[in-house]
């Protein structure tokens, strides 16, 4: 079983990238789990299991507060209270979860954001509890988590096994990419990878990728600016639906061999071959 966290500073196109990995991965015969943590859920849409223009069709666990108090023993904000450290999350993906196209599911986490959304609150040991469960339930979770750093600090992705950061050329963006490798590092995340999306002419790549190494990423990938993108925000079907989104599509699946070499992941063509006993 794989975790991967996708992330990255907003407008990076990591929900889109991440989508795209786990249908890609799904349809290369894999089990996968897809989980939302993001305050404003967009990952339905681009797995293909929700309508444009119906958004909160699909209510996030965070959001279920009397859910969050009856697996607890305390209402998701609560702060000096006794609560259950390790609830029963087992059932949450069967009660909860949406089955996507390629036979991803997907459960809609959501983010935390009371005002002890960083501490060890119910609301946050229920989310770690249940990543944690998932982990082990499918052959790839992909997780796609909130712009920015502040995931970071609750500790939500520390049972992941590689951090996925979405770039694009500018400086913004590349400064993020520093800080969340730097605290996926304090977590103990054991593999941080850096893909770069919106490559434009004139664009310099390798300078990106010199960059990011200096904080500890390995660049894994380039998406050069993608029309088809475009399209998708519009209409919002997801790109690989799309006739325009053919290019995109067979570099989702350049991007799933190349983590395949370097995660094996279970299930694969090449995790099969490593096997000690299917060698020579």
């Amino acid at each position: 079983m794989i975790t991967l966290a996708v992330t990255g500073k907003g407008g990076v196109g990591k929900t889109s990238i991440a989508a795209g990995l786990a249908r890609t991965f799904a349809r290369k015969g894999l089990r996968v789990i897809a989980l939302d943590m993001d305050p404003s859920p967009n990952l339905w849409y681009s797995l293909g299991c929700g309508i444009a223009g119906q958004p909160g069709t699909i209510i996030p666990l965070i959001s279920r507060k009397d859910f969050i108090e009856e697996r607890t023993g305390a209402p998701p904000g609560a702060s000096g209270m006794v609560f259950r450290i390790n609830p029963k999350v087992n059932d949450v993906l069967e009660m909860f979860g949406v089955s996507c196209r390629d036979g991803v599911r997907l459960l809609v986490l959501g983010a935390i954001r009371t005002g002890g959304g960083g501490c060890y609150c119910p609301a946050n040991t229920l989310a770690r509890r249940l990543v944690s469960h998932l982990s082990g339930e499918a052959d790839l979770l992909v997780m796609d988590m909130e712009a920015g750093v502040e995931h970071l600090g609750r500790g939500t992705t520390r049972s992941a096994q590689a951090l996925m950061v979405i770039v694009e050329p500018g400086l913004k963006s590349v400064e993020t990419a520093f800080q969340i490798a730097k605290m996926a590092k304090e977590l103990g995340i054991p593999r941080i990878f850096g893909v770069i999306n919106k490559l434009r002419p004139g664009d310099d790549p390798g300078l990106i990728a010199k960059r990011l190494a200096e904080a500890g990423v390995i660049t894994i990938f380039a998406f050069p600016y993608d029309p088809a993108m475009e399209v998708t925000d519009r209409t919002g079907v997801p790109v690989i639906d799309l006739t325009e989104g053919e290019k995109m599509k067979a570099r989702l699946l350049e991007l799933a061999e190349v983590i395949e070499k370097h995660m094996l992941v279970p299930g694969s063509s090449l995790a099969e071959k490593e096997r000690p006993d299917s060698r020579d």
